[in-house]
């Protein structure tokens, strides 16, 4: 089939497709295509109870299932549909490699399926980027259902896409526009994908370990690019983006558009005197500007966020949204938990909830919302590096307090940046590490202070996820609140 589009049902009558991964986006693939009247077998290295539960339904659909077994490539397979955390270099996509068997993601069958069968086909206004992947999807939602379009935030986030797109819901049968969130995975598993536009907010050594270089990285988040119609937008303090933009191959006419935080030049959005603004999609934008919102409109008001809302804005102005429709959808934006949330406010001190900066560049963006700050950081580095975080980062740090698995590499890259910073080694990674976190935190914060839980690391070494990590913070700040009380 290679990577050539499929629109109509009848195409995967018959064909024999393997799915990898008995996850939320690998029981979709599989139920829709078995649906769709394709031979469907599931296979997953696990075989806990929990897999054996969700292999049940899929079973009854007559879907087979293969736990234990994710190595073997099954006879007769003419495509699979892989998970997005799997790797390139798994031993089945190597069998499928030797067999000449094409591998890709859940988001490519969205892709080849939209408008299948005369249905309407959404465009994608694309989003991707090392942080603020999410906020800014959600964003560029509200924004586009505040200019009374039918959308839905998609992709790596929310319902999954196949099912979207399939409209097997009635939430989102005939959307005028999908808000489509990419990760680095599933945009390696997409070579079919065109958007409308797209966006790349930011890039930062990350997944390395997945992608196995910067480069491999760098170029699989520039396939978002590949084929967009009217805007490729990027951020003009990232050179890395513009980069990207320069080396796609997209439609005539498509423009490269900047966001800036500071004025913005022709062909940009930016801000100007506390105004979000455009000089990208209006008649003359050598000497005309147009006011989009206010920084106050902007929720929270950090400087990376306020990135974000230019991106969402600029992907919406793309798509036609009137001015007044970006300052109302971000009005009506409220950001998801564990995103710089406020918890509380103990003996003046603030407590803040960014348990979703797993990484470093996320981590940085975090704190240079804050002017002195005692820091809760420390996980799975993932194979990242501190130093350059510390060094940009130091002059902020009331202090620090470490935990988890590679939290010696914060704090050896504080010890050569930052020396004169106290640091609190808790030398735990268990989950009870979370309330001593906060004890010592507080210990450390003056009035005035924020303590921030940024931890620019994973954290599947102590918690299940990232949210779990954020509620135990929050629990923990509450209970410091409810003894001080």
């Amino acid at each position: 089939m290679g990577s050539q589009e499929v629109t109509t049902a009848s195409a995967w009558q018959g064909m024999n497709i393997t799915v990898a991964g008995l996850g939320v986006s690998g029981i979709s693939a599989a139920r829709a295509l078995a649906g769709l009247g394709a031979s469907v077998t599931v296979v997953d290295g696990g075989d806990s109870p929990a897999h054996r539960e969700r292999a049940v339904p899929l079973e009854q659909q007559g879907i087979a299932v293969r736990l234990a077994d994710a190595d073997t490539l099954p006879e007769g397979t003419d495509l699979v549909v892989t998970s997005p955390g799997w790797k390139p270099g798994s031993p089945l996509f190597l069998a499928a490699a030797e067999a000449g068997v094409d591998v890709v993601g859940d988001v490519e069958i969205a892709w080849r399926l939209r408008g299948h069968d005369g249905r309407k086909a959404a465009p994608w206004l694309a989003v991707t980027g090392t942080n603020g992947k999410t906020t800014t999807t959600r964003m560029l939602a509200s924004i586009l259902a505040a200019a009374g379009l039918r959308t839905a935030a998609v992709g790596n986030i929310g319902t999954p896409i196949v099912d979207v797109v399939l409209g097997t819901d009635e939430e989102y049968a005939d959307l005028d526009v999908l808000a489509v969130e990419l990760s680095s995975y599933q945009l390696h598993w997409a070579p079919s994908l065109r958007a409308h536009s797209a966006a790349v907010l930011n890039l930062a050594p990350d997944h390395l370990d997945w992608h196995g270089s910067m480069e491999a990285y760098a170029a699989d988040k520039g396939r978002v690019y590949e084929g967009n119609q009217v805007a490729c937008v990027y951020n003009v303090a990232d050179q890395a983006t513009e980069d990207l933009v320069r080396a796609a191959d997209v439609e005539e006419g498509c423009r490269a558009v900047g966001f800036t935080l500071g004025t913005p030049g022709p062909s940009q959005l930016g801000v100007v005197d506390g105004i979000l603004v455009d000089r990208a999609f209006v008649e003359d934008r050598h000497k005309q500007a147009q006011e989009l919102a206010e920084i106050a409109d902007v929720d929270p008001p950090a400087p990376h966020n306020i990135a974000n809302a230019l991106a969402a804005a600029a992907l919406a102005r793309a798509f036609g949204v009137p001015p007044k429709a970006v300052r109302d959808g971000l009005r009506a934006f409220r950001p998801d938990a564990h995103r710089i949330e406020h918890v509380a406010d103990v003996d003046g001190v603030a407590y803040v909830d960014d348990s979703k900066a797993t990484n470093t560049h996320a981590a940085e963006a975090s704190l240079a919302a804050y002017e002195s700050i005692v820091w809760i950081a420390g996980g799975l580095a993932k194979g990242a590096t501190f130093d350059e975080l510390v060094v940009r980062s130091a002059k902020r740090l009331r202090g620090v307090v470490l935990f988890g698995a590679d939290r010696a590499l914060i704090r050896e890259a504080l010890t050569r940046h930052a020396p004169e910073v106290p640091v609190v080694d808790l030398d735990r990674t268990d989950t009870g590490a979370m309330p001593a976190a906060v004890q010592e935190a507080a210990r450390l914060a003056r009035a005035g202070d924020t303590v921030l839980l940024a931890p620019a690391c994973a954290s599947m070494d102590m918690f299940a996820n990232y949210n779990q990590r954020g509620d135990m913070f929050a629990e923990a700040v509450r209970e410091l609140g409810a003894a001080g009380a």
